[in-house]
């Protein structure tokens, strides 16, 4: 089966001076763009007036802007740029009325916000319509920019379909290329398959027992990020100075993302040429970075972590899954299948009245694999919880007074508040 799917393949360039400042001018004219765009449906909306189409929008911004006045300066930079900071304005509305009315899964997105000269990271899309190129010198010429040097790490795998020029907090410059990967990508099949329990104390702990360390990238960063904190603290507001050190603030800070994405590529590459399935734990970041783990829970990047994993399973003809995060991997023995009492975070090993001795991230990790194997093998596709399972003693609640705090789960009665909820280990 030949898989193909397109990816973005970033790389650093270095523009000259000349081509910087003309990149500052587009990325000023897309974001006038955008801003008009956004006050004219804005403006619409208060007078009672009808959405204005996307067709119009363009007309109105665009096309009858650069004939003005005001907006002449808008023909000095490439018209595929201007447009496509309307396609982002317009797909920004459509997230948020699917979010609005319910058609968007995940989490509310908000309505379009003002673009400002201060954002920290400026942007300019570029597609086939606007004819840039990579030339044979291993320069990347773009339209009313120039011929600009960029660091090949790596060879595309086919010609782009369009490039993002992207200018980041830290003042490097990158370029974003969206190419379809190539046919020939799918690894031969192996016999292994892998259950991930993801963790603090231990990022990674897999079913087969083997445990990796967190890193915590940020952690070691901190006494450094502290100092260029308090160094940018003492600098007097709207001076040089204060800009110099907000971007050795910035150039921190990215230095600890790009070392975090290295390592996270690095090892989902790993699991994925290992093994022919993958599955992991669906854990709510977002509820967790809102607890007193919030920073060690951003240092960890689960998130961007599973991410890889579920693309590169997708790229190289391996199987990915998520386990509900509900499921009681903690808990539940592997070898017997029974649901044990709560455990506090400090408790790393627990003996089950079978007579089985657990280590909890590897009994979890265990459980996950097989919760996983259960859901790929259910011949509809569809996801499928865990069957009945007897409740551990003092769990199941049968007395009148407390039935009406309990609701069913599986065959069983959980009493409200002593569900499993996944919390880090």
């Amino acid at each position: 089966m030949l898989v193909m799917m397109q990816l973005r393949y970033r790389f650093r360039i270095t523009p000259d001076v000349a081509q910087r400042a003309a990149l500052a001018q587009a990325f000023g004219c897309a974001r006038v763009v955008f801003n008009d765009g956004l006050r004219l449906r804005q403006r619409a909306r208060e007078a009672g007036e009808k959405y204005i189409s996307d067709a119009e929008l363009f007309k109105q911004v665009i096309t009858h802007a650069k004939g003005t006045e005001e907006r002449v300066w808008l023909g000095e930079v490439s018209a595929v740029v201007l447009q496509q900071a309307l396609v982002d304005l317009n797909s920004a509305y459509r997230n948020f009325f699917a979010a609005v009315t319910g058609k968007r899964k995940g989490r509310k997105v908000a309505s379009p916000r003002f673009r400002s000269r201060k954002d920290n990271r400026q942007d300019i899309r570029f597609t086939k319509n606007s004819r840039f190129k990579v030339l044979d010198n291993g320069r990347l010429r773009l339209p009313k920019i120039g011929d600009v040097p960029v660091r090949w790490s790596r060879s595309l795998p086919s010609d782009p379909s369009s490039v993002t020029v992207i200018k980041d907090a830290a003042g490097r410059y990158f370029a974003s290329f969206v190419a379809t990967t190539a046919e020939d990508e799918i690894l031969p099949p192996v016999g292994s398959e892998m259950g991930i329990d993801l963790g603090l104390t231990h990022f990674a702990v897999m079913s087969d027992g083997t445990k990796v360390s967190a890193p915590k990238f940020l952690r070691r960063a901190a006494r450094k990020l502290k100092r260029l904190q308090q160094d940018l603290a003492r600098k007097t507001k709207g001076s040089n100075r204060r800009k110099k050190a907000v971007v050795k603030v910035a150039r921190a800070h990215a230095r600890v993302a790009d070392t975090r994405r290295d390592w996270q590529h690095k090892l989902s590459t790993t699991i994925i040429r290992d093994n022919q399935a993958v599955y992991v734990e669906d854990l709510a970041v977002a509820g967790l970075g809102r607890t007193r783990l919030a920073k060690s829970v951003h240092d960890a990047g689960w998130a961007s972590f599973t991410s890889m994993l579920q693309y590169k399973a997708a790229r190289y003809g391996r199987a990915f899954g998520r386990v509900d995060r509900f499921f009681p991997s903690t808990r539940m023995c592997s070898d017997c299948d029974r649901i044990n009492n709560k455990m506090t975070l400090d408790v790393r090993t627990w003996d089950c009245p079978c007579g089985s001795h657990h280590d909890r991230d590897i009994n979890a990790a265990i459980n996950i694999l097989a919760a996983g194997q259960a859901d790929r093998l259910n011949d509809r596709g569809a996801h499928m919880r865990p069957g009945p399972i007897p409740a551990a003693r003092g769990e199941a609640v049968t007395h009148p007074d407390a039935a009406c705090s309990t609701r069913s789960v599986e065959g069983t009665l959980v009493p409200q508040g002593e569900e499993d909820v996944k919390t880090p280990r």
